[in-house]
């Protein structure tokens, strides 16, 4: 049990990505008891001066021997990578938390929302192998979303949840954000846009579907959403219809939903379940929640959850996360987790 070892080396695989820096400011803010953060990624960004747990270090590639005395590695660059690291990162005895989706495709990782324990347990993978530490998914923050949603929601047994997700360009990393910086400015500069990670304008603009050429296809990132939302609730709450269209702001992943009961609910009571997710409700004097209001925030937030005028039984939910934010504390709450463990 990763608890039964005392705390060494944290290493984070994919640390110059969005994710990645992400992971770190959290690791750092929440005061996790490493003694040792040590930062890998692709040989090209290998020698990048950065820092962690505010001392300078290197950003290493990644050779026989990285993951050595390592407790915790986490994931947080592209699947491939992860695809091609995970396994040797366990056999060196270190517990894998992916954020990258690699592991959750191989079937063997548990899928783990720790906010959302006490309703919906984590979903066990086919972990094949005792011996070695029970690699870990921590689903990104579109998932966390749409099964805190239905975890809460569930309770009250709708009918129907119908859930539009926003997605902001960061979940493209860094080129998502250059692009919509540079064809805003060039579109304000009327001069001609390029589109190479979106296939499309999305500067002022929003897009049900990405370009041709774009990868990968926004239907695909629906698709996956949709597949990790149903493997994880696992019928153990309503599955909601995912919708996703693209909106062109930096950061702040934004949503509405539609939840559709037999009979009216009163907003207050389904107010007060989602606080007790640890979701965060506005106040009767408080505006809802923004994109820009939630940079930096850790939780879901919701705004007062609004009758449908039309139809006494719907409800409306609106709501945004800091996207990056949000899927970094879920990772490392499930190390957390792991350390609180008795070690009997």
């Amino acid at each position: 049990m990763p608890g039964s070892r005392s705390l060494s080396r944290i290493a984070i695989v994919g640390a110059s990505s969005l994710r990645g820096k992400e992971l770190k400011q959290v690791l750092e803010d929440r005061n996790f008891p490493a003694t040792d953060v040590v930062l890998f990624d692709e040989s090209i960004m290998a020698g990048t001066l950065t820092e962690a747990a505010g001392e300078p270090t290197f950003i290493r590639a990644l050779e026989a021997d990285s993951f050595e005395g390592t407790q915790f590695a986490f994931f947080a660059g592209s699947s491939v990578d992860a695809e091609q690291n995970w396994p040797a990162a366990q056999r060196a005895g270190a517990t894998v938390i992916d954020m990258t989706g690699a592991v959750a495709t191989s079937g063997q990782a548990t899928t783990w929302i720790p906010s959302l324990a006490t309703l919906v347990p984590p979903r066990p993978g086919a972990h094949e192998n005792a011996a070695l530490p029970e690699p870990y998914y921590s689903p990104p923050s579109p998932v966390i979303i749409a099964s805190t949603l239905a975890a809460g929601l569930g309770k009250f047994q709708p009918q129907r949840i119908v859930l539009t997700l926003f997605p902001p360009v960061s979940e493209r990393e860094e080129a998502g954000i250059e692009e919509l910086e540079s064809q805003t400015t060039n579109l304000l500069s009327f001069r001609p846009i390029v589109h190479p990670v979106f296939g499309a304008q999305v500067a002022f603009n929003l897009l049900s579907a990405y370009g041709e050429d774009s990868k990968p296809r926004l239907a695909d990132v629906r698709t996956a959403i949709a597949r990790d939302v149903s493997h994880y609730l696992a019928g153990r709450a309503p599955v909601p219809a995912i919708q996703l269209v693209q909106a062109p702001v930096f950061y702040g992943y934004a949503f509405v939903a539609f939840a559709e009961f037999a009979s009216p609910q009163a907003p207050e009571q389904l107010e007060r379940v989602f606080a007790n997710l640890g979701v965060k409700v506005a106040g009767s004097a408080e505006d809802a929640p923004t994109n820009i209001s939630v940079a930096g925030e850790s939780e879901i937030q919701l705004a007062r959850i609004e009758p449908d005028p039309s139809l006494p039984a719907g409800a409306w939910l609106w709501g945004v996360a800091d996207n990056l934010r949000l899927a970094a504390t879920n990772a490392v709450r499930i190390a957390e987790e792991l350390i609180a463990k008795p070690t009997g």
